[in-house]
């Protein structure tokens, strides 16, 4: 079972490797800290909110504290003691409050600090990370082009390879051709190899008519002579 899971996660990895796309890996991972890199402002803001309401709540205790003390001050002239220990106490519990307000609001301010601190060192990976990631994806699509232009030469050469293998077999066949053709009319005036389109003479048919072809040339030729030599005057030959 170990070694079927090897062999389907191998299988799986290979198609995944096939399918992935460098570029589009990059961009996705450069979206996914864009969203972290938002998470962490939104963080910022929310701590800066929750800041401003213990702040405002301060200011409002602050406002309290002077009033109850004021009003402590007013029960006293007017001989209500208990009124003015009343208005004390409601002042001592503000000031607790505004003692409670004030560790809160250091503690945001803090956690600000941080947030805004990482926001910043965050924000500078992302950028160096986006022009690294332009870089290697202007690199893959050199080195892509690249390999189709070597697949496309590589291409071109097989072809010109099998242009040539037939040129030089064009050239092996003319040879070959030309060889037989003149070897056939060599035999043919040897007389090795009969001519068919003599009308079926063989050679000593030739011959016997060459011979036969001379005496009537000679015969006719005494012939000539003869009259000639009997008196008869020779005719201008017409021009």
């Amino acid at each position: 079972m170990n070694r079927a899971s090897t062999i389907v996660k191998a299988k799986i990895n290979t198609l995944l490797n096939r399918a992935e796309d460098p570029g589009e890996t990059l961009d996705y991972s450069y979206e996914k800290q864009l969203e972290l890199l938002q998470n962490v402002k939104r963080g910022v803001a929310d701590v800066v909110t929750a800041k401003k309401r213990l702040e405002l709540q301060t200011t409002q205790l602050e406002q309290s504290v002077v009033k109850l003390d004021s009003q402590a001050r007013q029960a006293l002239q007017a001989g209500r003691e208990d009124l003015a220990r009343e208005a004390l106490s409601r002042k001592t519990v503000a000031q607790e409050q505004l003692q409670g307000l004030d560790q809160q609001i250091k503690g945001m301010e803090t956690q600000q600090e941080k947030l805004i601190a990482s926001e910043k060192q965050l924000a500078t990976r992302i950028e160096a990370f986006r022009s690294q990631k332009e870089v290697t994806k202007a690199q893959y699509s050199a080195a892509e082009a690249q390999v189709r232009i070597g697949e496309a030469a590589t291409g071109i050469g097989e072809q010109m390879a099998d242009t040539g293998l037939a040129i030089q077999r064009a050239k092996d066949k003319t040879e070959q051709m030309q060889a037989r053709a003149a070897a056939v009319d060599e035999l043919v005036e040897s007389g090795a190899l009969e001519d068919f389109t003599s009308g079926g003479e063989t050679d000593l048919d030739r011959e016997l008519k060459k011979l036969t072809s001379g005496t009537q040339v000679d015969d006719e030729l005494a012939k000539m002579k003869a009259e000639i030599g009997a008196g008869q005057a020779p005719k201008e030959i017409e021009r």
